[in-house]
């Protein structure tokens, strides 16, 4: 039977360190034998993401940190094929100034219950504070405020009735972490929400604490995050699955987040649960690495604690980055189970620290001490190679592409840790259509380097290019976590959204790239793109204009530009030939096509006629373009009566048909043809 989940995640943390101390877990099951892993089936999921830091008019006293990194964070581990596995397009995300009442409700009270079904999964998550006014509890928004909380708060009473009456879930999680999160559990407030406990169908409620308690934020904890959520995440990550089987129940969720928590803050923060109406059992995320035949964990969690010598050294514990470390800050990696563990530190040009085993300890911090030490070093000769083949590269076409990959494969095999290497065979074997060995070369680059970020770029842009949205968007999350400001990362971004057809979020994106590298051609497509997309077509044209005149020059210059978009729109087809010129040639394309949907929209045909025919200059078997332009002719003729629009319309119609007859548009394509002909048969 597929479960279908509603997870509420309330995340306010007061700006109060938390102070990180010895485990004393209790969350071992007497009696629990070894189990065998059993098959899962993952229902379909939806979630809103919402995470608010800086608030519109609160005072700074209560201005967040880490509210939306905390979002970030359980946006990726719900995308993630090891946890939530979620599709990307069905995660909305709201975050910071996009978070206001509005958005809520048309997130949570609208779009949530038009897209869920019985068998669904649902999950809020809302890292931001939560008030209590007058005896009931709101949400905070981003534009909430504290003296009209009843008119400008999102009220409990309102989710409630939506959980309980709008969304069609089967079984459902209330996980609230904000500073009075407590004061919304129906067990310590019986006044509050009563709606929340008396729903019919199953509720799951955990809240990061009691009533009248704080919810506390760290900064010690990996770069900065809140307690509850840093515990959250961890224990969907597979952290909390004690019994082994891949699987992180709600029962397993609940006793790991509040032993967790409590030993984390020294008792000041409790998480509860609502116990008795929900399926201890739940499925709350599924891990398949963590599926194994084995006993429970031992009852107590250990904490490492990482010392570096140089700043920028990423550190992996178990094969998973816990984040970028720098000089004279300790960083406490906790809930650790006890027992041997691998860590391993990197910096990209330099040899790394391990990997090597350190001992976890029940209860107690162990002290890590991370070198980066020595350069890497490459001899003269691999040097050349390498060279050698990005002399082949930068010319472009199919026979020099060739030719690189044989450089870069022997400088690969003369040096194994040869990180640049690996990438430029990614690129290479991209550019040639072998996406398979593509992916083998991108993930050693990424291997030998783990931050290596154009690599896990590149590779996105490959994933982008063969359909592989969600895994691309996984990448990305990857480059942004280690570098906000990464335009490109934001540029992949907002063609991601675009592809998944969220406009909204494709043009957030592609704005913010904009601002970073506003010279940039790339995203000002994506952005004309979702724009246009999006009906507003005279903003679209604009945009399509200044993508233009950034991406005018001499073609022949093509294969010199290192293109990280490589992937097309929905519908228009991949690229169809092996040189950077043609993928150029290709964006451009694509581009005179929007200025021509969009002119043809806004009914200024004869700008519309010009966009397509330049259009299939760069592309002359575009079946869009041709059924675009013969539509702007047919317009244009049935306006004027000019018999050689109808025509040229009749030809372009035809000429769609006959390079793709299978197209949606084929068959008004049909019925546009049997007018026009009509129509000349008739002057």
């Amino acid at each position: 039977m597929r479960l279908s989940r509603i997870l509420l995640f309330l995340g306010c943390a007061a700006a109060a360190a938390a102070q990180q101390q010895q485990r004393d877990l209790k969350i071992e099951k007497i009696g629990n034998e070894p189990t065998q892993p059993k098959p899962v089936t993952i229902p379909r999921s939806y979630a809103v993401v919402i995470g608010i830091s800086r608030y519109q008019k609160l005072p700074e006293n209560l201005q967040l940190q880490f509210a939306e990194r905390d979002a970030q964070s359980i946006y990726t581990i719900l995308i993630s094929p090891e946890g939530g596995n979620f599709k990307a397009e069905n995660v909305h995300v709201l975050a910071g100034a996009k978070a206001t009442l509005a958005d809520l409700r048309r997130e949570i009270d609208t779009w949530l219950p038009s897209v869920a079904r019985d068998d669904d999964r649902v999950l809020i998550y809302f890292a931001g504070h939560g008030f209590v006014y007058q005896g009931k509890g709101y949400l905070a928004p981003y534009d909430i405020d504290r003296d009209k909380i009843a008119a400008t708060g999102y009220p409990m009473d309102e989710l409630g009735a939506v959980i309980g009456g709008k969304i069609r879930a089967k079984s459902k999680i209330l996980l609230t972490d904000s500073c009075h999160s407590g004061a919304i559990t129906p067990d310590d407030s019986q006044n509050l929400n009563t709606t929340l406990s008396s729903l019919q169908k199953s509720l799951f409620s955990l809240t990061a604490s009691r009533d009248r308690e704080r919810s506390f934020e760290s900064p010690d904890l990996e770069g900065g995050h809140g307690v509850f959520t840093y515990y959250l995440v961890k224990g969907l990550e597979g952290a909390a699955d004690t019994s082994g089987d891949g699987i992180v129940s709600a029962d397993e969720l609940a006793e790991y987040v509040h032993t967790q928590v409590r030993e984390a803050t020294k008792g000041q923060q409790n998480p509860t649960s609502e116990r008795g109406s929900f399926d201890p059992e739940m499925l709350l995320s599924y891990v398949p690495a963590n599926a194994r035949p084995a006993a429970p964990p031992a009852p107590k969690f250990g904490t490492f604690v990482f010392e570096v010598n140089t700043d920028g050294i990423e550190v992996f514990v178990d094969g998973k980055s816990v984040g970028v470390l720098a000089k004279g800050k300790p960083f406490s990696v906790p809930g650790l189970p006890p027992g041997e563990h691998s860590v391993k530190g990197v910096k990209m040009g330099y040899e790394p620290d391990g990997p090597r085993q350190e001992t976890v300890y029940p209860g107690q911090d162990t002290a890590v001490s991370i070198k980066i030490l020595i350069p890497r070093r490459r001899g003269k000769a691999v040097l050349d190679l390498l060279d050698k083949g990005l002399e082949y590269y930068q010319k472009g076409f199919e026979q020099n592409y060739k030719k690189a990959a044989e450089y870069f494969e022997k400088a690969l095999s003369a040096d194994p840790t040869y990180s640049q290497a690996a990438f430029y065979l990614g690129l290479t074997y991209n550019a040639l259509y072998d996406e398979a060995k593509a992916e083998q070369y991108y993930k050693q680059a990424i291997a030998i380097d783990p931050d290596y970020l154009e690599a896990h770029a590149n590779y996105a842009g490959m994933l982008l290019d063969i359909g592989n949205v969600d895994e691309a968007i996984r990448q990305v999350n990857v480059v942004l976590q280690r570098k906000a400001d990464h335009a490109t990362a934001l540029t992949m971004l907002a063609q991601a959204y675009r592809l998944k057809e969220l406009y909204p979020q494709s043009i957030d994106f592609a704005r913010k790239a904009i601002a970073l590298t506003p010279a940039n051609a790339e995203p000002h497509l994506w952005l004309a793109d979702s724009l246009r997309l999006s009906g507003k077509y005279a903003d679209a044209r604009s945009e399509y204009d200044r993508y233009l005149a950034l991406s005018n020059f001499d073609s022949k210059l093509a294969g010199q530009l290192n293109y990280y978009v490589l992937g097309f729109l929905a519908g228009f087809g991949k690229k169809k030939r092996a040189a950077q010129q043609d993928i150029w040639k290709d964006l451009r394309s694509l581009a005179w096509f929007g200025v021509c949907d969009s002119e043809r929209r806004l009914k200024n045909f004869d700008l519309a006629i010009d966009g397509c025919q330049r259009s299939l200059t760069y592309d002359p078997k575009d079946p869009y373009a041709h059924y675009a332009l013969g539509l702007s002719f047919m317009h244009r003729g049935a306006e004027s009566g000019s018999l050689a629009d109808l025509t040229a319309a009749q030809k372009h119609l035809q000429a769609m048909l006959d390079i793709n007859p299978d197209m949606a548009e084929a068959q008004f394509a049909r019925q546009n043809l049997a007018n026009l002909q009509k129509a000349l048969q008739a002057q």
